[in-house]
């Protein structure tokens, strides 16, 4: 994936926390077995230090047997992670076509105004990280700006003072149903990076997300909107609602497995990659809606 942004930097701020050998040894122990593999360990690493540092990486490489080529390689495909420490709040902005005609480099450059930061930087009080993304395949609704996993669409630079300001206090208290507006989503394996879409089955008007899911008593094939916030879903089995569920992959038959834990219920989150950067978590408990978006240019 061909990035827009600059790797994160930050003059001032607070020193990146020291990484104890110990606790990477934890995770990679609580992942003995996981058949989510590298990536979910990279993935509890990153939870863990707010990026993944060359200690770390170090680390996960010398227990794993994996080169540490192939360890930084997963680490910089994926847009999801960062190799430099991040701030406590994301901001990322798309730059696609689309976006650029509606006025997107104004939106950024006001961004960069208000935060005192260029794209890939962070503010000096380790508060926020701007990013810049190439699509996320909306391109109807450009401007769009990211925040902590909220989207915003048809931004103006109006706009960016209260979003700051909302993400600032925590956006899933001041959520709005401005929020919720279509946002279309191309998903893939974390593992085999097979394409999850399935042309055939279309709900919401869209291609469907195609997945495997397993449950007390069986599995069954599991269609999902790709509009982002629709829960709108196709399933031949009677799942009792509630259930504990564990997603795969149809393609490599994998399980798409992570360390995040849904903010609703608590249960496993299941992620996927987005096409243009960033991961797509869901809730795996049958009938919770929580799900989450982290889109991320910052990856070098």
């Amino acid at each position: 994936m061909t990035q827009t942004s600059e790797a994160p930097s930050r003059a001032g701020a607070a020193a990146p926390e020291e990484v104890e050998p110990g606790e990477v040894l934890g995770i990679l122990a609580s992942h003995r077995g996981d058949r989510g593999g590298l990536i979910s360990i990279l993935e509890s690493v990153q939870e863990k230090y707010g990026y993944l540092p060359e200690d770390a990486l170090r680390i996960v490489s010398d227990e794993t047997g994996r080169s540490l080529v192939d360890v930084y390689g997963i680490a910089t495909f994926y847009s999801c992670f960062s190799l430099q420490p991040r701030g406590r709040h994301l901001i990322s902005a798309c730059l696609g076509t689309a976006c650029h005609v509606r006025g997107a480099a104004r939106v950024v450059k006001e961004l960069e105004h208000q935060l005192g930061i260029g794209a890939g930087q962070t503010t000096d009080d380790g508060e926020f990280t701007l990013a810049t993304v190439n699509c996320l395949g909306a391109c109807a609704l450009g401007p769009i700006v990211v925040a902590d996993g909220h989207y915003f669409c048809n931004v103006k630079k109006s706009d960016l003072a209260n979003i700051l300001e909302r993400t600032r206090r925590g956006l899933d208290k001041t959520a709005s149903s401005a929020d919720k507006m279509p946002l279309r989503l191309h998903v893939s394996c974390p593992r085999c990076n097979h394409s999850l879409m399935d042309p055939a089955t279309h709900l919401d008007g869209r291609a469907s997300i195609r997945v495997v899911v397993g449950f007390a008593g069986g599995s069954a094939p599991v269609n999902l909107s790709s509009l982002y916030a629709s829960d709108k879903s196709v399933c031949p089995a009677d799942i009792p609602e509630g259930a504990s569920c564990r997603f795969y992959c149809p393609r490599c038959h994998g399980e798409l497995a992570g360390p995040s834990r849904c903010g609703e219920c608590g249960a496993p989150l299941a992620p996927m990659v987005v096409r243009g950067g960033g991961m797509l978590h869901l809730c795996t408990r049958h009938g919770c809606r929580g799900h989450r978006l982290d889109v991320d240019g910052v990856n070098t």
